[in-house]
């Protein structure tokens, strides 16, 4: 179904630049009010991370819902799944985060969610895309929604957080560095971990509006692995700006992905007969997480890159376990959505009870060479379907002669064709990942 403004993630984009202007987005909450306003009236939350444009937009949001008739309640900084969560226990019918998640400041968001706190069915984002592009009409006076702002919720989300681990647990005598990015998590994150007994140094929690994601958080770890070695610390958090992602760093200074991150949760819940059937992927994931996971009899299949997907295929075979290398991470006996938070509590658990360190999960399996390069495109072309490109594609992956693969997508949100070559020789990944990235540019030029 084809969408005009719905991505992979919500509608996402630079701030100021059509559709992430306060006029679409007064539009975007009248149309979702509309949607969500079965009979009489509604009650949605709205919440959003640290990016100053985002004052803004919940102003423009707010009024929109308002004149559909729908009561807004307002969460302030939040991060991503706490609005998934706390839509489902005030029995909201939505849920709305502005957020533009690991971009920079000069990009925002929305992302929408069900009452359920999942992603919106497709069917509800293409009415709400119809509804968009009617001519806006507004309820009578006495219909107004009225807004209210909820402020024990970060309370709430911090209480439920630590829900998901045995009354019992103490983590005391561990100490942790934990990056929030200047982000969303940057309130609830630190009282989290220091409530369940952590002794917590905290980076990245002086959000001002344009530091979200600069040179911290899960996408830029140089600073917490820095941290991490400074401190003496037992490992490092790093979140990303919306707080639907995780990565973390080893005693050592060394980087921890979403692979290997799910591998720890997944192996410590099949040792406890927790698992529940096997483990959801991304074609992104590394081949190397998939033959770790095959020799511990664990099934593993890879969903299309995006949570939403991961989420699709968990349901579909009522697993409770998928990821992302980039740090999504879905505990579905938990939460409805990927949570950073609730994903780390699980790593630490698992850790507690073997008595391991990071480090030493960090190498019970070997990552196969993974090299990904995006190219930047514009337009509404598609590169990836260009003869060129395919024919270059098709002559590595014969080259690799079944010792790895070729993979090439267009990113959900943001203009890049991201390429992927995966093997067992990194020097041989790597030229061929330049060689592919060179015919792509030309493509693109």
């Amino acid at each position: 179904m084809s969408r005009k403004y719905f991505g992979t993630d919500g509608i996402r984009g630079q701030v100021g630049q059509f559709p992430i202007t306060p006029e679409f987005m007064l539009k975007l909450g009248w149309a979702a009010g509309m949607a969500f306003r079965k009979q009489g009236k509604c009650r949605i939350l709205v919440g959003k991370d640290t990016r100053i444009s985002g004052y803004m937009f919940e102003s423009a949001l707010q009024a929109g819902l308002s004149a559909a008739g729908a009561d807004v309640a307002l969460l302030g900084p939040m991060p991503t799944p706490a609005v998934a969560y706390l839509t489902r226990t005030f029995h909201a019918e939505a849920g709305i985060v502005i957020s533009a998640s690991h971009n920079p400041h000069h990009d925002n968001g929305i992302k929408f969610f069900s009452g359920r706190g999942t992603k919106l069915p497709d069917e509800v984002e293409l009415m709400i895309e119809e509804l968009i592009d009617t001519p806006m009409t507004v309820v009578e006076s006495a219909q107004l929604g009225k807004a209210s702002r909820i402020n024990d919720a970060a309370g709430r989300y911090i209480e439920f957080c630590k829900s998901s681990v045995p009354t019992s647990t103490d983590f005391s005598g561990l100490k942790l560095v934990i990056d929030c990015a200047h982000g969303a998590t940057y309130r609830v994150a630190p009282s989290v971990f220091r409530e369940l007994g952590a002794e917590v140094v905290v980076i990245g929690a002086q959000p001002d509006g344009l530091n979200i994601n600069a040179d911290v958080g899960s996408t830029h770890v140089g600073q917490l692995q820095k941290a991490v070695l400074e401190h003496g610390a037992d490992l490092g958090i790093a979140f990303d700006g919306d707080g639907d992602r995780v990565m973390m760093v080893d005693h050592t200074g060394a980087l921890v992905d979403g692979d290997e991150l799910l591998y720890v949760i997944a192996t410590d819940l099949q040792e406890r007969g927790r698992l529940e059937g096997g483990v959801v992927g991304t074609l992104m994931s590394n081949l190397g997480l998939e033959l770790a996971l095959q020799k511990r009899e664990i099934p593993f299949v890879r969903a299309k890159v995006g949570d939403r997907y991961v989420m699709a295929e968990m349901l579909e075979r009522n697993w409770v376990l998928g990821g992302e290398n980039s740090g999504h991470i879905v505990c579905s006996q938990h939460v409805t959505t990927g949570d950073a938070i609730i994903a780390a509590l699980q790593v630490l658990l698992a850790l507690k009870r073997r008595g391991q360190s990071l480090a030493q999960e960090r190498l019970a399996w070997k990552k196969f060479p993974q090299v990904l390069i995006n190219v930047r495109f514009a337009g509404d072309r598609d590169p990836i379907s260009d003869p060129q490109v395919k024919a270059a594609c098709d002559s590595v992956t014969e080259r690799m002669a079944g010792r790895g693969r070729v993979l090439l997508r267009k990113s959900g949100t943001e203009p890049l064709v991201r390429v992927m070559v995966e093997g067992d020789d990194e020097n041989q990944v790597r030229s061929y990942a330049e060689e592919l990235t060179a015919v792509v540019t030309e493509v693109c030029a």
